[in-house]
């Protein structure tokens, strides 16, 4: 949304037509053919480790006709697992599962801890937790409608009580190693203290990626004492903060008696619309998911594009970027320098087959690359490493290479009588080395060099050739 508004501003009114036409059909017929219809269903679990404590459940997910009890549409699903505010029910988060049950997400609603008596934010959160694993359970049992459906990828989410909640949820799960728990997102999460818990002290354990959005004129959980501090405390390697300039606390919901109420005795000064505040919201969720849940990396740079910008928010981020790889040689054994979950060489542009391994032995020379693959799911890639094999024994014979013209002020055309592939370097007279590359279509570039005579060697993997060239 940020970079259609900018491209907007840098176009002629013909340009936008066309363009807010392309716009619209193609975002059309994506909704038409990709987005899902909506099914719901109301499940009890029972958590045996709590004395089979009741928990009711509301779930929303893809499915191919809307309706309650309907089958899944096929494929699998990430989950979003969702705590509700203080004396809210489930219902105010309408806006939440019309947006993102339509993307591809199954949602899940604990209706525990609505009371305005005897709230606890502790049990709440142990609901949240058991219902991240129950999920995954659903989608292995036969008999669920589940089954089948549920992708290994889960999203805490909760707004105000359910938001600090879902901090010591987080806790919780990632120091019992959950691996298909995989992100964190507070809207306006409140601070949880009940039974002595705290959700600014559970985000000092908390390490998968996570999300904070804060309405800048919210009274009920003031930025500074309740956002702020659990970012702050948070030890996710990537996580952001978001301030929605003129946003409320109860915003991020539809509009609830018992919140509203709340925000109309302690906040001011809100000057934007619940709508506006629903739009900002998704526009920085959806990516946000898509990235941690769905693996989708442009989604990430899109969301850091609109954090840059936006005009509707502030932002602060910490995020430690995937490291680009370069590639260490030794004996012709090329080394990653650095770790992933996985590999991928090329040789000329093409990939090794067999070659998902932090080091492989070069059999040939040419241009390698190296791909790692992170736990994010995205990947960096290499600058080309020019690989001369060391093992050359035969000197190339002067009437198997034409050279020309030379001198010359820029292309040097070379002609081989073979169709090996070969390396050219170039040193000066006093052996520094000023340029390696593979030949490509029999011409060589030298044009950045300063005009004088140097020495240039060409290489195949068993032949060698050492001639003078002139720069002009």
């Amino acid at each position: 949304m940020e970079k259609l508004q900018t491209i907007l501003k840098n176009t002629t009114k013909k340009d936008v037509f066309i363009f807010i036409l392309l716009f619209v059909l193609l975002f059309s017929s994506t909704a038409l053919f990709s987005q899902h219809q909506i099914g719901h269903t109301t499940i009890t679990f029972q958590d045996a480790n709590r004395n089979n404590r009741s928990i009711e459940t509301e779930i929303y997910y893809p499915a191919a006709t809307a309706g309650t009890n309907v089958a899944m549409t096929s494929g699998q699903y990430p989950v979003i697992v969702f705590g509700h505010g203080f004396v809210m029910a489930w219902s105010a988060y309408e806006n939440l599962w019309t947006e993102f049950v339509p993307r591809g997400y199954i949602m899940v609603f604990p209706r525990t801890e609505g009371n305005i008596l005897g709230t606890d934010h502790q049990k709440f959160g142990w609901d949240l937790q058991f219902l991240v694993h129950q999920m995954q359970l659903e989608g292995a049992t036969v008999s669920s409608i589940f089954h089948n459906g549920v992708a290994p990828k889960t999203a805490l989410m909760g707004h105000s009580m359910g938001g600090g909640a879902a901090f010591l949820a987080a806790d919780s799960l990632v120091q019992s190693n959950t691996t298909y728990f995989n992100t964190l997102i507070g809207l306006a999460p409140a601070e949880s203290t009940s039974n002595g818990v705290s959700s600014i002290n559970s985000a000092k354990t908390v390490t998968v990626p996570s999300l904070i959005l804060s309405g800048a004129q919210d009274g009920v959980t003031p930025p500074v004492d309740h956002h702020i501090p659990m970012y702050d405390s948070l030890a996710s390697a990537c996580k952001t903060i978001i301030t929605i300039i003129g946003g409320g606390h109860c915003y991020f919901a539809n509009a609830n008696f018992n919140c509203d109420f709340g925000e109309g005795t302690s906040s001011t000064g809100i000057s934007i619309t619940r709508t506006q505040q629903h739009q900002v919201t998704f526009d920085f969720v959806n990516p946000w998911l898509d990235y941690t849940l769905k693996g989708d990396c442009d989604a990430f740079v899109e969301f850091n594009d609109s954090l840059q910008n936006s005009s509707r928010i502030n932002h602060n981020q910490s995020c430690t970027p995937n490291p680009v790889p370069t590639i260490m040689d030794n004996n012709n054994v090329l080394t990653s320098s650095t770790i992933g979950v996985s590999y991928q060489w090329y040789l000329d542009g093409n990939p090794i087959p067999n070659s998902n391994v932090v080091s492989i032995t070069a059999t040939a020379p040419g241009n390698y690359e190296v791909e790692v693959f992170y736990t994010d799911g995205c990947s960096e890639i290499s600058a080309p490493f020019v690989l001369l094999i060391t093992n050359i024994v035969t000197n190339m014979k002067k009437e198997m290479v034409n050279i020309y013209p030379n001198p010359t002020s820029s292309i040097l055309n070379i002609e081989f009588s073979d169709s090996k592939i070969y390396v050219a370097i170039i040193v000066d007279f006093h052996g520094k080395e000023l340029l390696k590359k593979r030949i490509e279509k029999g011409k060589l570039d030298i044009s950045a060099l300063p005009s004088g005579m140097y020495v240039l060697q060409l290489q195949s993997e068993k032949l060698v050739y050492t001639t003078k060239v002139v720069k002009r």
